[in-house]
C-alpha cells in the first residue's frame, strides 16, 4: 500500500495517525501487509480465547446439542448433547479481524469474505434443521449443493470477469501443475470449462472439510495448516517488496492485490487455533456445518484466486483423502455390494480398527503438516 490511505477501517484510521501525531509515527508499520497479517492472526486468536467460554455456556443454556448419526461408531454416542454450531463463532473471529486489518476495497478480500459468509449461512440452516428435527439429516443434499454452487459460481464468475479487473488477462484461464514453471509449462482451458472447474474446486473442498469434521479437532488442525500454507502462497503471489517481484522470482503467477488475502489466511489460523483450545479431545464444543462448510469454501477460493488449484490437492491432502474414501465406499457398495473400508469417511475406518480417537487425530495432523511442507516446496522446486 502506498500513499495516505482513506480512513475507512481500523488499520487505516491508525495508519493515518502516524502523520497526525508525532509520537505515533511507529504506526507507519501498518502499511506493510506482514504487520497486518500478524495483527489479524493475534486479534482472531484473542477473540476466540475470550469469547468461547461464554459462547459454550450460551449454547448449553439454549440446548444446542450435537446430533449423532445412529449408524456411526458406538464410541460417538457419548458425544450426544455436546454444544454444536461453534463454527459460527469461528466465522465471527475470522471475518471481524479481516475487516479490521485488511483493505476492504480489495476485491479478493471481499469475495473471500462473501463466500465464507454465504456458505456459513447454508451451514447454519443445515445445523439448525438437524437440531430441530433431532436427526443427523439437515438440509436436503441436493438443495445444499445447489446453494453452494450458486454462491461459489457467482464468486468465481466475478473473480475472472473482465468487469472486476482482478485477474490478469494473460493468466486468467491458465492452469499449471505443481513443481512446474507457471510461465513455461501450462495449459489453457476454454472459459466455460475453467469457470466450472474453479467452482467445483470451491464446492468440492467445502464438502471435503465437512466430511472430515467427524472427530474432536480432526478438521480444524488441517484447516489451520492449509490456511498457513496459503498465507505464504498468496503473499508471494501478490506482494512486491521494494519493487522486487517475489512471484516472478519464484516462477509463480503475479496477481496484483491477491497478497491482501494473506490477512484473511492469518485470521483463519488465529480463529482456528482459538477454537481448537476448546475442540481438542474431549471436545467442549463442535464446529458443525456452520464452520466446516465455509472454512472449506474459503480455502478452495484461496486456491482458485492464487492459481494454486492443483497445489490444493497436495496441501489439503487429508481432506481429499476423506472425500475420496466416501466416493470409493459408495461406488464399491453399489457396484459390488462390498465395502472397501469398515466405515467411511476413512477416519472412522481407523477408529473401528482399534485406534483411539486422539491417535487418529494427531496422526492425521502429522500427515497434514507434511503435506503443507510439500505444498510450500512447490515455490522453490520449479
Amino acid at each position: 500500500m502506498h500513499g495516505k490511505p482513506a480512513r475507512d477501517v481500523l488499520y487505516q484510521l491508525l495508519f493515518a495517525l502516524h502523520d497526525d501525531v508525532s509520537w505515533l509515527s511507529w504506526l507507519n508499520v501498518l502499511r506493510y501487509t506482514s504487520t497486518r497479517i500478524l495483527a489479524a492472526t493475534l486479534t482472531a486468536l484473542v477473540l476466540s480465547l475470550i469469547l468461547y467460554p461464554w459462547f459454550i455456556r450460551t449454547l448449553q443454556k439454549i440446548q444446542l446439542g450435537q446430533v449423532v448419526r445412529d449408524d456411526g461408531p458406538k464410541s460417538h454416542f457419548s458425544k450426544r448433547g455436546t454444544p454444536t454450531m461453534g463454527g459460527s463463532l469461528i466465522l465471527f473471529c475470522l471475518i471481524i479481524p479481516t475487516v479490521l486489518w485488511s483493505d476492504m476495497s480489495n476485491g479478493f478480500v471481499l469475495l473471500a469474505t462473501a463466500v465464507t459468509a454465504g456458505c456459513g449461512v447454508i451451514g447454519f440452516v443445515d445445523d439448525a434443521l438437524k437440531i430441530r428435527k433431532k436427526h443427523s439429516g439437515g438440509l436436503p443434499g441436493k438443495m445444499k449443493l445447489l446453494l453452494q454452487f450458486l454462491i461459489a459460481g457467482a464468486a468465481v464468475w466475478y473473480l475472472f470477469s473482465p468487469l472486476s479487473g482482478l485477474m490478469p488477462e494473460a493468466i486468467r484461464f491458465r492452469l499449471a501443475m505443481p513443481f512446474t514453471d507457471f510461465y513455461e509449462h501450462f495449459f489453457v482451458l476454454p472459459e466455460w470449462m475453467y469457470l466450472v472447474f474453479a467452482t467445483l474446486v470451491v464446492v468440492g473442498f467445502s464438502n471435503a472439510v465437512n466430511l472430515t469434521d467427524g472427530l474432536d479437532g480432526l478438521a480444524i488442525g488441517p484447516v489451520c495448516m492449509s490456511a498457513a500454507t496459503f498465507l505464504v502462497l498468496t503473499y508471494a503471489a501478490g506482494t512486491l517488496i521494494a519493487g522486487f517481484d517475489i512471484a516472478r522470482y519464484l516462477n509463480i503467477p503475479h496477481i496484483p492485490g491477491v497478497g491482501e488475502l494473506a490477512i484473511y489466511c492469518g485470521a483463519m489460523c488465529g480463529a482456528g487455533i482459538g477454537f481448537l483450545w476448546y475442540n481438542t479431545f474431549p471436545a467442549s464444543v463442535f464446529m458443525g456445518d456452520v464452520g466446516s462448510l465455509p472454512l472449506g469454501a474459503g480455502i478452495g477460493f484461496l486456491a482458485v484466486a492464487s492459481k494454486n488449484e492443483f497445489t490444493l490437492v497436495v496441501v489439503g491432502g487429508i481432506f481429499v483423502l476423506e472425500a475420496v474414501s466416501v466416493i470409493v465406499q459408495v461406488v464399491s457398495f453399489k457396484l459390488t455390494g462390498k465395502r472397501v473400508f469398515k466405515m467411511a469417511p476413512i477416519h472412522h475406518h481407523f477408529e473401528l480398527k482399534g485406534w483411539s480417537e486422539p491417535k487418529v487425530v494427531v496422526r492425521f495432523w502429522i500427515i497434514s503438516f507434511m503435506l503443507a511442507l510439500i505444498g510450500l516446496a512447490t515455490l522453490k522446486l520449479r
